[in-house]
């Protein structure tokens, strides 16, 4: 589920919150409140093998 059109705006939720790519897929983590975090992207298939 998508919370927000644009996670870009949610790393000014919380002064604590910090945006992180990893694997292609946008995180926004927050240690202090972990209920900022949030995921967007990697909606593709999984690759298979041929």
């Amino acid at each position: 589920m998508k919370v927000v059109s644009s996670i870009g705006a949610l790393k000014f939720r919380h002064p604590d919150c910090q945006v992180v790519r990893r694997r292609g897929r946008l995180y926004v983590i927050c240690k202090s409140n972990p209920r900022f975090k949030i995921r967007q992207g990697g909606a593709k298939g999984k690759k298979t093998k041929r």
